[in-house]
């Protein structure tokens, strides 16, 4: 039997708060125990947190060393794509995994680009896999974007309208003939179950279901709230259109990248829309109008607020193994160590509806610290 690991903490962030010298007992690639005896002889010292999570990425998507051609993170096809799977694109030799892996970063959740209004699925997987049959953790929701994004893509194939007025009607326009759609194919399977008597019938059942195409049976999902849209929106207007849109459809949402908004109006429009921040990415080269507001500055704003937040990197925008490099800009505005962990930690799991299970999961830095 193999003896378990001892790891002893200088500095022991939980992703809630933190203890020093305290010693951590992993056995089987658990962790089973925390104690503060500080004779035990250690395998391992040094400054311990839970993994690091980055709650928005195209990694395995966009590959190092492959020119950028060969990119698979945005499809072409269709403005409206919920049937894209990102796990299809992924390729796990991409060496953004070690060097994320090497920066304590275990997980992420990786989605399609936001060129298309829906880009596809969003899914939560395992840095540390070795392909993609023992990466996958979660089937966590959708990839949305709004702005300038989608109606910056008129070049591609589809519908594809160059306004933002002309984007969101599109979206609108499919939400509303699914629900149509929807409420057709009650009414009819109400009116069969009349003439059965209400008697459960599999032919009703099954004529039921092919009233629904894949892609509508996809979008049934978004519009149910049983999965998260993770939305792309950078500007105030787009923020309050998200708003809106949760409000008329009753989505579940999370507002991805925001770091055009310098408001600390804007992100408490959001917490009182119960719409979580996916802020980020932090330090990237502010390239188009749409961001000509970002700043690092603009944290203070979103730390005033009432927002639940994490971080991402949307990488390659910046890279997966630089997500604990964007902790200094809070810190730098004040916020404390641990509370700064947390965002690439806890409160990233949480944004991931807890799929993953960050307790178990350690990652210890070298004792000259974080950063």
């Amino acid at each position: 039997m193999m003896a378990p690991i001892i790891i002893r903490a200088k500095k022991l962030f939980d992703g809630k708060g933190q203890r020093e010298d305290a010693c951590v007992v992993v056995e089987k690639d658990k962790i089973i125990d925390i104690v503060g005896n500080k004779k035990i002889q250690p395998d391992f010292e040094g400054f311990v947190t839970p993994a690091f999570i980055d709650a928005h990425s195209h990694i395995g998507m966009c590959r190092e060393g492959e020119p950028s051609q060969e990119a698979e993170h945005s499809d072409k096809l269709a403005q409206i794509s919920p049937c894209n799977d990102p796990m299809n694109s992924i390729y796990f030799d991409d060496r953004a995994f070690a060097n994320a892996i090497d920066f304590g970063v275990l997980y992420g959740c990786v989605v399609p680009g936001s060129g298309n209004v829906i880009g596809g699925k969003a899914k939560v997987i395992k840095y540390y896999a070795t392909n993609r049959a023992e990466a996958l953790i979660s089937d966590y929701g959708y990839k949305m974007a709004l702005g300038y994004n989608p109606r910056s893509t008129t070049e591609w194939k589809g519908e594809r309208p160059n306004t933002r007025m002309g984007v969101y009607a599109l979206l609108e326009k499919k939400f509303n003939e699914v629900i149509l759609k929807k409420d057709k194919a009650d009414l009819e399977r109400e009116e069969s179950k009349k003439k059965k008597r209400g008697k459960e019938d599999s032919v009703i059942e099954r004529k039921y279901k092919m009233n629904f195409s894949d892609e509508d049976l996809l979008i049934l999902e978004i519009l149910s709230g049983k999965k998260t849209a993770k939305v792309h929106v950078h500007k105030d207007d787009d923020v309050y259109y998200l708003i809106e849109l949760v409000k008329k459809y009753g989505i579940k949402a999370t507002a991805e990248h925001v770091c055009d908004v310098f408001r600390t109006e804007t992100f408490n429009a959001l917490a009182e829309n119960n719409i979580d921040v996916v802020y980020g990415p932090l330090g990237s080269f502010a390239y188009k109008v749409e961001l000509k507001n970002e700043n690092y500055r603009n944290v203070r704003f979103l730390m005033k607020s009432k927002s639940f937040y994490g971080l991402m990197t949307d990488h390659p925008i910046i890279q997966t193994s630089s997500l604990r490099d964007s902790l200094k800009f809070f810190m730098i505005q004040g916020m404390s160590e641990e509370e700064a962990i947390s965002l690439i930690t806890y409160k990233n799991a949480n944004e991931e509806k807890e799929t993953i299970s960050f307790e178990n999961n350690t990652a210890t830095t070298s004792p000259e610290g974080l950063f």
